[in-house]
């Protein structure tokens, strides 16, 4: 793992966590209050989620086979 990669899959599980933030807080309000203790416990679920599938491959620093470029 390099700073580069590092970086990218930083910046994609931030990305990933915010977009399920907004969609659990939207789907708690139709039914009750926010329980921020479910949006916190599934944001960080899907930034590990996001953060293991990065170890596969990130477009943003591989050679266009899904290998990572600096290996």
């Amino acid at each position: 793992m390099t700073k580069e990669w590092l970086k990218a899959a930083g910046v994609r599980a931030i990305k990933t966590g915010a977009q399920v933030a907004i969609g659990v807080i939207g789907a708690t309000t139709l039914y009750s209050e926010v329980d921020w203790r479910v949006v916190g416990g599934t944001v960080v679920l899907s930034v590990i989620t996001s953060l293991l599938t990065s170890l596969a491959g990130l477009p943003e620093v591989s050679k266009g086979d899904g290998t990572d470029a600096n290996a």
